[in-house]
């Protein structure tokens, strides 16, 4: 049987990103829509953040077609 020294693959990681990149998506959108009594909606800081969220997810989803070699 192959020992391997790695548990983490590209495929992995990509799919973790993804998720990761997904849920503070709905996170950032959450908080915007759970205090809706402001006013001024999604601001400067929520934007970067909303940014960086889809460019982690994107990030992922480059990873995910690499398979199982180590990340």
């Amino acid at each position: 049987m192959h020992r391997t020294d790695y548990t983490l693959t590209k495929r992995h990681l990509g799919w973790l990103l993804i998720l990761v990149g997904a849920a503070g998506f709905a996170a950032i959108l959450g908080v915007d829509i759970l205090d809706a009594g402001r006013e001024g909606g999604i601001g400067p800081a929520q934007q970067i953040g909303l940014g960086l969220m889809v460019a982690l997810s994107l990030v992922g989803m480059t990873l995910v077609p690499l398979g199982s070699t180590p990340a």
